[in-house]
């Protein structure tokens, strides 16, 4: 009995398989092939740069940091506690060198302005709201929000110049 409905099913689909010709997709005016080309456009987008390989270094967030320069000397003390301040409240979600929940820090600067990564630590809700880089990574990561961790501003600096460190 199992296997007749085993040879049921594969036949059945070998069938529903054969049926979709291809001479069906190349006709026009029928709306349901329309959709079809919008979704695959759509996918085409997403494929070829994921929000997270994107580079963007002119873009600044939305939040209270407009400007920041950093020195050309990573400041180790302030990276220390940057790691720690890391360790504590962001490997929930974030490995260093691998993508996790949400996106791997290293190399981070290569690809976003500080500035944008700062608002993006203390401004999460907003930046994923209003933000269009912040959007692409939200969607890129299955929609998981990054939490906010309402840390204060030398907090979010000092996690900054920790990820400076990770290479």
């Amino acid at each position: 009995m199992k296997t007749t409905l085993k040879l049921m099913t594969i036949l059945l689909t070998a069938i529903l398989m054969n049926c979709g010709g291809k001479e069906e997709k190349k006709k026009e005016g029928f709306s349901y092939e329309k959709k079809e080309t919008t979704v695959k456009k759509e996918v085409k987008k997403d494929a070829t740069i994921p929000a997270s390989k994107q580079v963007d270094l002119t873009n600044k967030g939305i939040g209270p940091i407009k400007s920041l320069s950093l020195p050309e000397s990573i400041d180790e003390t302030m990276a220390a506690h940057g790691a720690d301040v890391y360790k504590k409240m962001c490997t929930a979600c974030h490995r260093p060198n691998k993508k996790f929940i949400g996106p791997a820090p290293a190399g981070i600067l290569e690809r976003r302005s500080p500035e944008w990564i700062m608002n993006m630590i203390l401004n999460p809700d907003e930046m994923t709201q209003k933000d269009p880089l912040a959007k692409a990574l939200l969607m890129e990561f299955n929609g998981s929000p990054m939490a906010n961790q309402n840390l204060p501003e030398e907090d979010a600096r000092a996690v900054l110049e920790y990820f400076r460190t990770l290479k």
